[in-house]
């Protein structure tokens, strides 16, 4: 992919132990990709808001201290410019109503977390090589 937005992901976590998991997954299935890490809500909203370098996924824990993972995509739906931000709740949580909640707030995929590290690389390289199909469709779509 040559356009660097489509390069480009954002994770918000804030576990140590998932940081480094999400970092060694995606290095392994998609070494291309450029990842930011951020440990809350109110670290990446503003830089999402300031548009520049912004990426084309997120990638969002649901239970953060502080803002939740609701709360931000909530407000992620409420700003204008970020509108086609293609968000993914990857969580731990399997709490139907959770997942209710983060759908009706605008979430696009709502992905378990497994504990065994083979099946989490391959549920998240699965996301990546799909979103990232959907962006490339879209693109092709508007050419």
């Amino acid at each position: 992919m040559g356009d660097q937005a489509a390069d480009l992901i954002f994770v918000v976590e804030d576990s140590d132990e998932d940081v480094e998991a999400i970092g060694r997954a995606i290095g392994r299935s998609h070494p291309g990709l450029r990842v930011e890490f951020f440990r809350s809500g109110t670290e990446v909203l503003p830089r999402l808001a300031a548009g520049i370098d912004r990426p084309r996924l997120l990638l969002l824990d649901l239970n953060m201290p502080g803002e939740s993972g609701l709360d931000v995509i909530k407000q992620i739906r409420r700003h204008d410019g970020l509108a086609d931000l293609t968000v993914v709740v990857f969580t731990s949580s399997e709490e139907p109503a959770e997942a209710d909640a983060c759908y009706a707030a605008g979430a696009d995929s709502y992905i378990y977390k497994p504990l065994n590290f083979a099946l989490f690389q391959s549920v998240l390289s699965q996301t990546l090589d799909y979103w990232r199909g959907r962006h490339e469709q879209a693109n092709a779509n508007q050419e």
